[in-house]
């Protein structure tokens, strides 16, 4: 996939340490990053998620085997066309809802998730603290 108009692997790094240092994780860690096409997006949230469409961020947790403790925390999948399609939408500069949804992604590979209505609160707000400190605005405020 051209990288035109994408981040910055330096960029990515610099959000994936941010969501680290943010949540208080002091190990070393790896997490692995695919921008994704339409297609490939599609085929992963079909296989991993059992949902027919692309989504803009799929997190795949490290699974080492018992008693092996490695570096990696995971996979995440961003799938580029929609996430540039939903930064236009929302009237979000492209940059930060990469930056935004990397974080997000990081979150749930630490094991934080958004299914119920106190988990999201804490989520969110770990993702706006996180975001703030990069300088970008709450992705969930309402313009």
């Amino acid at each position: 996939m051209p990288r035109r108009g994408l981040p910055a692997p330096a960029s990515f790094r610099r959000w994936v340490q941010a969501a680290l240092h943010g949540a208080g994780h002091r190990r070393a860690a790896e997490v692995a990053i695919r921008l994704v096409d339409a297609d490939e997006g599609r085929a992963l949230n079909a296989r991993f998620r059992g949902k027919d469409y692309p989504t803009n961020v799929l997190s795949f947790p490290a699974e080492p085997p018992p008693g092996l403790r490695l570096a990696l925390l995971g996979d995440l999948a961003l799938c580029a066309p929609v996430v540039m399609r939903e930064a236009q939408a929302q009237g979000k500069r492209p940059r930060d809802h990469f930056a935004h949804l990397t974080v997000h992604g990081v979150l749930h590979l630490l094991g934080h998730d958004h299914e119920e209505a106190a988990a999201a609160q804490v989520m969110e707000a770990l993702e706006k603290r996180i975001l703030s400190g990069l300088g970008i605005a709450d992705p969930y405020a309402d313009d």
